[in-house]
């Protein structure tokens, strides 16, 4: 009897144990709530796959979406620099999103500051596993477009 006491005590003491150990807090914090500028900057970004406006896949060497293919370093700073998945420069410059999120802006600039281009895209994902932004080929005919989509890297900036 005085076995069967102390194994029905061990067993209770495991399981007591089990429910204090595995209880997860009340109190634990919540994921910080990031702006999407802080999104966009928390992370390197390589460009990993294209749609269209069906839905299909697009080849990254296809040539309506080929200049928007590489890796990009947005800095907290409002500077950023890319690069193609070669590692050759792509451009640098000036970069802000809108605060709702809804628009990303870079401003391509040559070595010696001069403005090259403003270009100004519709982000329709942008969170912590993906950031993917929309393109016109023709500015007049919204209905063709594709969604040019990053994930992010650990590739470190060449």
């Amino acid at each position: 009897m005085n076995v069967l006491k102390k194994i029905s005590m061990v067993i209770l003491l495991a399981l007591c144990s089990t429910l204090i150990f595995s209880c997860s807090k009340d109190d634990a914090t919540p994921d910080t709530v990031l702006t999407p500028s802080q999104l966009l900057s928390r992370t390197p970004w390589e460009t990993t796959n294209a749609q269209n406006n069906n839905g299909q896949d697009v080849a990254l060497t296809d040539a309506n979406v080929s200049n928007f293919v590489g890796f990009a370093y947005f800095k907290e700073d409002g500077t950023f620099t890319m690069y193609n998945l070669d590692d050759t420069p792509k451009m640098h410059g000036d970069w802000s999103v809108s605060a709702d999120g809804k628009t990303r802006t870079i401003v391509a600039k040559n070595d010696a500051g001069t403005v090259l281009f403003t270009r100004v895209v519709d982000i329709t994902v942008l969170n912590k596993v993906e950031f993917t932004y929309r393109i016109y080929p023709n500015s007049n005919d919204q209905t063709v477009y594709f969604d040019i989509i990053h994930t992010p890297t650990t590739h470190i900036e060449p």
